[in-house]
């Protein structure tokens, strides 16, 4: 993937983190960093490793990480009103 053409991004992004530490420096630096760039308002990293889920939102012009949800926590967002699940979902 060429990450200087992606264009026209939504609000909200979601990855999983890609096995190997290049991959993982890709999702959590260069990726995070374009999404910022490109006005992105929110950014979850999905470590299925860890089975936890790092929240980053928009804050002061860059994705900020604000919270990391573990297994027995619920995710939310102000983007998805009525939107609630269990990290435990994503790790089936």
């Amino acid at each position: 993937m060429n990450l200087t053409t992606i264009e026209n991004l939504d609000c909200l992004a979601i990855e999983v983190l890609s096995p190997g530490l290049a991959h993982e420096q890709r999702d959590r630096e260069a990726k995070l960093k374009l999404y910022g760039s490109r006005g992105v308002q929110e950014y979850w990293i999905l470590n299925w490793q860890l089975q936890q889920v790092e929240v980053y939102r928009h804050q002061q012009a860059m994705l900020k990480l604000v919270v990391t949800l573990l297994d027995d926590d619920r995710l939310t967002s102000p983007l998805l009103p009525n939107f609630t699940c269990p990290i435990s979902c994503f790790f089936l």
